[in-house]
């Protein structure tokens, strides 16, 4: 699907609703695309995936109406550029501090003149979408998201959110904490603090608030809804379907006979 809907969604103040991308696999994400998500989030900074490891994931993902977003491990312009060749409709860049950092992943992110990215989208040809047609047009589809994990990217947020060509200011929860100095802990109320602003913050304006919720189900992302989010990973489905395996192991040990609790 070219163009992918996802800008028009965050243009319109849509819920984008996703969910991480466990294992490098079409098997698995093709299971996961059935969910009826919006976005596919596939990391490459906290995994052994590589960008060259999910192409084929991207492409399925495009095929499907489905938004493929790569994170990528750092605000490398190489690794941005080969993030969206390799078929991402949208690219996460972690650890973006300054007006001046995101500026630098915008200039990577878009053909001149408004960027520097270099003309090669490879994807188009496995996807079968003309190249001439996709490279005149994809700044106009293509999604950034920047990650603000830090005190200085949260003191910066204003300058951050006014740099023109970023999408999406995405909260990362657990390098916050560690930034604060609470690392390993959860639902520090000082970072639930800070990750409320940003919502209410940014709720209103061009920028999308974002952010993923491991924990707490239905409820805290309806919560985070209420503060003004409206981008979110939503787990992953080896999470989930652990949970569901082990509840019903738990209830066939203790009382083995009552398989109608069983999910």
């Amino acid at each position: 699907m070219y163009p992918n809907p996802l800008k028009q969604k965050l243009q319109r103040g849509d819920l984008v609703l996703g969910t991480s991308l466990p294992a490098p696999s079409l098997l698995v994400a093709g299971a996961i695309i059935q969910s009826d998500i919006d976005m596919l989030w596939i990391d490459t900074e906290h995994s052994e995936m590589t960008i060259e490891g999910v192409a084929d994931v991207a492409v399925l993902a495009r095929l499907k109406g489905v938004a493929p977003l790569i994170r990528v491990a750092a605000n490398d312009p190489a690794m941005i550029m080969k993030a969206y060749d390799a078929g991402a409709v949208a690219v996460m860049v972690p650890h973006v501090n300054t007006a001046d950092d995101a500026a630098r992943a915008v200039r990577s992110a878009r053909y001149p003149p408004d960027g520097r990215r270099g003309v090669s989208p490879w994807w188009c040809f496995a996807a079968g979408e003309d190249m001439g047609h996709v490279v005149k047009t994809a700044n106009q589809e293509t999604v950034l998201v920047v990650e603000l994990e830090s005190r200085e990217a949260y003191e910066n947020i204003d300058e951050i959110a006014q740099v023109e060509g970023i999408d999406v200011i995405f909260v990362g929860p657990t390098d916050l904490t560690a930034s604060l100095g609470f690392i390993g802990e959860r639902e520090v109320p000082q970072v639930e603090a800070i990750i409320e602003d940003v919502g209410r913050h940014l709720e209103g304006t061009p920028v999308i608030a974002g952010i993923a919720v491991g924990s707490g189900g239905v409820a805290a992302v309806q919560e985070k809804i209420r503060w003004g989010y409206r981008f979110f990973c939503m787990g992953s489905i080896l999470w989930y379907g652990l949970g569901i395996l082990k509840g019903n192991l738990d209830v066939l040990r203790s009382d083995p006979t009552s398989a109608s609790k069983v999910r």
